[in-house]
Order: C-alpha cells, then structure tokens, then sequence
C-alpha cells in the first residue's frame, strides 16, 4: 500500500480520504483484506485510536467490513447498494417517479438496442419462452406480472453489459410496486405482452433502432399509466 505521513489536525478524516481514494483508484480491491491498526498506524504515522476512528467511519457508510477474529476488508459495492438507500425517499414523493421514468426512457431502449445486436440465438429462445408463459398467464386472467420483469431481466442480459444492466434492474426494483399498479389496470396486461412481441421481433431480426423504438414506445405507455393512477390516489 502506498500511503503518505497524515499531516491534517483531523487525523482520522486524512486517513479516511486516503483509503477512499484506494478504493477509487484500484489500488484497494473488493475482498481485499487492510493491515492490521497496528501496522496502518505504522504507516499513516498516527495513533492506533486515529486508524479504529477512520475505519469505523469507512465501515458505517459501506465501503469496509470489519470483521471480529479475521480482519478489515473492503467491501463489494454494488450498484444495488448505493441505489436502494433513495428508495424510501424517491417512492414516498409521487413527483420522483416521473423522473425515475426519465431514467427508463434514456436507459431501456439502448440496452434493447445492444440486445438486438448482441442477443444469441439461446437468449432469444429464452425471451419467446418467456413471452410464451406470459401469454398463458394473460389468458388464465392473471396478470403476467412474474414474465414482464423476466422478459425485461432477459433483454438486459442479452445486451451483455452488467454495469448499465445493473442500473436499470436497480431503477425498475424502485418502480416495482408503480408497475404492479399499472400491470393491474384493465386491459395493460394484453398491451404488455403485445409491447413485448414488438421488441422481441425487432431483437430476433437484429433490428437495433426498431428495439429502441419499441422498448421506448413500451416505457411512454408504462408511465402514462403509472402516473394517471397516482393522480387519482387521494
């Protein structure tokens, strides 16, 4: 580890910084275990109660995970864990919703665009057989809600990009309970699934600006939906 002498009268936020920016460059990774106090006080030239403060200050926002008898590691830091603390704040003000839409409408139809470039034969297998269940469901009078977040699960895999994929299934986990609203009004289960065939079709020819126009066309009707319920809601 490379690490400078702490010079700042606030110790233990110069040591914080320092490991922030470990993490950040690469040099700290994932699962990598941190010396001991003992050897981090060696090396940042301060004293051992300093090094506990910062890493203890590192551990309550996510980004260490001290664990008794074995050590300090730096934690995983998912897309999912830096999303899901918004949650409560963005679901509980109707007027956020909107704007998690924006995100969907920039977001879902490039990743159906890579999907029709990028899609294998066996992914789009999967989607059909998705569509084909959620068809089955539609007729029974259920609403194929299970089938529209895997049909939209399959599309981000076949993009075969984790990072933006990660983003979006984050984003849609937020809009979860706004699309089970949605997909329960009259009549949106059938246009669901009718949306769906359309990207489908387009990924199966490798028609990438057709996916993106249907994925986006399919989010615009989401959203109108999802909002025109939450105006009716006193």
């Amino acid at each position: 580890m490379d690490i400078a002498p702490v010079k700042s009268t606030r110790i233990y936020e110069e040591i914080v910084r320092q490991i922030k920016s470990m993490i950040s460059e690469g040099r700290l990774k994932s699962g990598d275990q941190l010396p001991p106090e003992r050897d981090l006080a060696e090396k940042f030239l301060v004293s051992r109660t300093s090094v506990r403060e910062a890493l203890r200050a590192l551990e309550s926002v996510g980004l260490l995970e001290i664990r008794p008898g074995e050590g300090t590691f730096v934690r995983q830091v998912s897309v999912e864990a830096l999303v899901e603390p918004l949650a409560l704040v963005l679901l509980s003000q109707h007027a956020m919703i909107g704007e998690l839409f924006e995100a969907r409408r920039l977001l879902e139809p490039k990743i159906a665009g890579l999907a029709a470039r990028r899609a294998t034969p066996e992914e789009v297998q999967e989607m059909e057989r998705i569509l084909d269940a959620q068809a089955r469901e539609i007729a029974a009078g259920n609403t194929g809600l299970a089938q529209d977040a895997a049909f939209h699960a399959a599309i981000g895999t076949a993009a075969h990009n984790r990072a933006i994929t990660r983003v979006v299934h984050a984003l849609m986990d937020l809009l979860a309970q706004s699309r089970e609203e949605s997909i329960g009004t009259p009549g949106r289960p059938t246009r669901s699934h009718e949306d769906h065939r359309r990207i489908l079709d387009a990924v199966r020819k490798g028609d990438a600006p057709g996916a993106e126009r249907a994925m986006f066309d399919h989010v615009v009707a989401v959203e109108a939906l999802v909002l025109r319920s939450g105006r009716k809601t006193p």
